[in-house]
Order: structure tokens, then C-alpha cells, then sequence
């Protein structure tokens, strides 16, 4: 049995957010980062949340997998980096937002704008869209690249995010399935 980690974006992810729902269906098997600075973030606070939420679902399985959306694909990377030998399972990042795009919040999550996608120690997925308005398809698959991880277009989403009314989102879960299986 594995355990999830989840590592939403800016805010957190709301009521309707796929990650929120995914969240409910494995009940226990998650726990959600609690960051002091989920609307202005910090990305030391962030990695550091990472490692709290890492700690506890490692205690409940010795499998664990990061699911990561927006902003916290980032705080992901650079935890995974920090940590290179905590045994993950995985990393399952979705709509990384492109730190140098115009649409990059930089007044509100200035300490991410020095992040840099490095190969990760463990197997990964990068997951976007081609109409992101915070990343082009490009950006996210160079990011993958860099992360060493496979690239999959999950068509036009938007952020997927709530916005996008994905509901639980059924191909990112047989995405996320698959890189599990791994």
C-alpha cells in the first residue's frame, strides 16, 4: 500500500481541485503539506512542510509518492533534491508553473524564481497543457527533461486546476497508475 503526499499550489487546492478529491478517496494513505505561507510562499517553509507531511506518510507505508500541482512541483523537486536518499516512490508533477513565464507570480513567490529543474532520485512524471497560462508546452517539457522525467500533454486543461472542471481528474489518475507500476 502506498502513501501520498500532496503538494498543492498557491492557496492550497480548493473543494473541487482534483488533488482535494483524490485526497478524500485515499483518506489516511494522504497528508496534505500545511505551509505557514500558503499565499505568499516560501520555499525553505514549503521544503520544509515536504518533509513534515514526508515523515508522517512515511510512517503509515513505506511507499510513498509526492503529488505535486502548480507551484508545489517546485517545492517537490527541491525537497527531492535536499533529500535524495529518502526512499520516494515517485513524484507526479502537474502544471509546474515556468518561474521565468509572464504569468509567474514574482512579488508573491519571489523565493522560487531561483528554482532550477535538476535530474530527481527518484521516477517521475510531468504532466501538462497545452494551453497552461502559467507554462507553455515547451517550458514544462524542458523542465521534464532536465528532471529527468517523462513529458505527457494531457491535452488542452488549462491549469488543471479547479478551473478546468476536471472533477477527480480519471487521466491523471491512470497517469499517476501508471507511473506507480514503475
Amino acid at each position: 500500500m502506498a502513501a501520498y503526499v500532496i503538494i498543492p499550489g498557491i492557496d492550497g487546492s480548493d473543494g473541487q481541485h482534483w488533488q482535494t478529491l483524490w485526497e478524500r478517496q485515499w483518506g489516511a494513505a494522504a497528508v496534505r503539506i500545511r505551509p505557514a505561507s500558503w499565499s505568499a510562499p516560501d520555499l525553505d517553509d514549503w521544503v520544509d512542510a515536504v518533509q513534515e507531511a514526508y515523515d508522517a506518510a512515511s510512517r503509515q507505508a513505506s511507499h510513498v509518492v509526492l503529488v505535486a500541482h502548480s507551484l508545489g512541483c517546485w517545492a517537490a523537486s527541491a525537497w527531492l533534491n535536499k533529500n535524495p536518499s529518502s526512499p520516494t516512490g515517485g513524484a507526479f508533477l502537474v502544471a509546474p508553473p515556468d518561474p521565468h513565464g509572464p504569468a509567474f507570480p514574482r512579488r508573491a513567490a519571489a523565493t522560487f524564481l531561483e528554482v532550477s529543474a535538476q535530474p530527481l532520485p527518484c521516477p517521475a512524471l510531468v504532466v501538462g497543457s497545452a494551453d497552461d497560462p502559467y507554462c507553455t508546452p515547451e517550458a514544462a517539457a524542458d523542465f521534464a527533461a532536465r528532471w529527468q522525467a517523462p513529458w505527457h500533454l494531457a491535452g488542452a486543461c488549462g491549469h488543471i486546476n479547479s478551473a478546468s472542471d476536471l472533477g477527480s481528474w480519471q487521466h491523471g489518475r491512470a497517469l499517476l497508475e501508471s507511473l506507480i507500476r514503475q
